[in-house]
């Protein structure tokens, strides 16, 4: 079969003469505990969506097809993908949304979605290679009071389907740590997700490194206790030479005084340079290598570490981050700047958001699998890019407005370990019509770029 560019126009060509799918139903009506995890994945506190009302970001969670689609269902986005796989194109990002608001639907709606191919163009070259781009619409609907079907939202939806490049190369050769009876416990620790001290049984006194012998008695009978991990720098350096098995330079290392009374040296995660200070509280997080090696690391209080550990306490979820400092007071007028958000990027983030919106594709869970496919690492998908846009709005505005689009690009992915820094302002006010303009970048630039259209409700 030729699979050259006549060819994949036709394929092309015989998806969309189909037309329009028959509505699908979603797996499971509109319900709290999915708007639930939800909410607590993307750390959005609306009340509005804790009463029986639903984000009109999810509009495209209650339609997704889950982990084990059903077999046999025709969709025109997939089956053009499926088109540009045949012919090598491999890849896939998605690029735009463009979702439009009727109303919020409810609990105990059911939602149906039609699916439509519009276009796919290409070849076109892209910063991660050659790649068409296939744009399809979906109308999700409920039934009305009439009994007919409701129109509640829409959306145009883009990908890119590119030929990935040559994957780089892994740095395989990692400087593995010395074990022995001394310090098997540490790195048992590190293993199970905690930060291990050295304990002489005989006086009590903790060490750090460990060692055979207790400075304080002189006796070598050695036991452990587990950091709460938690600390402050007490001095930090950027190192830039020589290089280091298993690091790509340049990193950063910081010297901890934990709250236990010994120090402990590691590298720091998600902190900019010229943020590390003296003094500055951090936490303990873990990063794994491989199945034999796990690596203590430093990170802000409250990021990825945190994750880890709420999983066993039950503490409050990663992802309620930072709100944005202010919230507005007055009318919005042109010009004005939404106050800047910080979200530090965890893998925690980029999975729990993706499970949350019900995305499985393995690129947002399986680091190795993405970087089969040509990325760097797992990264975030578009309905949570499209999600936390919704958040940053809102936390600035208030909850009591209607969003009516979200409209979107989507540049440079966003990887664990980075940090999502938002920024907007307010293109235009006509009564009580407010366009924004939105950024949210990361460190390799910005990563969604869009605009947001909401209408402030009566007495807001």
């Amino acid at each position: 079969m030729n699979h050259d560019h006549d060819w994949i126009m036709a394929q092309a060509d015989a998806i969309k003469a189909k037309g329009p799918t028959a509505p699908r139903a979603g797996r499971d009506p509109i319900n709290q505990p999915m708007i639930n995890n939800w909410l607590e994945a993307m750390g959005n506190t609306n009340p509005r969506y804790s009463a029986g009302e639903a984000p009109p970001s999810m509009a495209q969670v209650w339609t997704m097809k889950g982990l084990n689609p059903t077999p046999g269902v025709f969709d025109p986005l997939h089956a053009a993908m499926g088109t540009l796989n045949e012919a090598g194109f491999t890849g896939v990002l998605g690029t735009n949304s463009s979702q439009t608001y009727r109303r919020n639907p409810r609990v105990g709606e059911e939602v149906f979605v039609t699916t439509e191919l519009v276009s796919v163009v290409g070849p076109k070259k892209t910063g991660v290679g050659q790649g068409y781009f296939v744009t399809s619409r979906n109308n999700w609907y409920v039934n009305g009071a009439d009994g007919e079907p409701e129109l509640i939202a829409d959306m145009d939806f883009r990908v890119l389907k590119f030929v990935p490049g040559p994957r780089k190369k892994p740095n395989t050769f990692v400087l593995y740590p010395t074990r022995n009876r001394d310090t098997q416990f540490f790195w048992d620790g590190t293993a199970a997700g905690e930060l291990r001290i050295q304990k002489c049984n005989a006086c009590g006194a903790l060490r750090h490194p460990p060692g055979p012998t207790c400075p304080e008695c002189l006796t070598f009978d050695r036991g452990y206790v587990v950091s709460s991990g938690r600390g402050t720098v007490f001095s930090h350096v950027v190192h830039h030479h020589p290089p280091i098995p298993g690091h790509e330079l340049p990193i950063q290392l910081a010297l901890v005084d934990l709250e236990e009374g010994v120090r402990m040296l590691a590298t720091v995660d998600g902190v900019p340079t010229d943020e590390l200070e003296i003094g500055m509280e951090v936490e303990v997080g873990f990063r794994t290598i491989d199945e034999d090696l796990t690596l203590p690391v430093w990170r802000r209080p409250g990021s990825s570490a945190q994750a880890d550990a709420s999983d066993a306490t039950g503490d409050e979820s990663p992802a309620s981050d930072p709100k944005p400092e202010s919230t507005l007071v007055g009318t919005p007028t042109p010009g004005q700047a939404l106050p800047e958000w910080k979200l530090p990027i965890t893998p925690t983030l980029v999975v729990s958001t993706a499970l949350a919106t019900r995305d499985f594709q393995d690129v947002h869970h399986d680091r190795v699998l993405a970087q089969s496919y040509g990325s760097q690492d797992i990264f975030i998908n578009i309905l949570t890019s499209n999600a936390l846009v919704e958040k940053y709005v809102t936390d600035w505005v208030g909850p009591d407005v209607d969003i009516k689009s979200i409209s979107i690009r989507l540049g440079a992915p966003a990887y664990p370990d980075d940090e999502f820094t938002f920024n907007g302002s307010v293109a235009s006010v006509e009564g009580n019509r407010i366009v924004l303009d939105i950024v949210g970048s990361v460190s390799l630039g910005a990563h969604v770029t869009g605009q947001v259209t909401l209408e402030l409700q009566e007495g807001s």
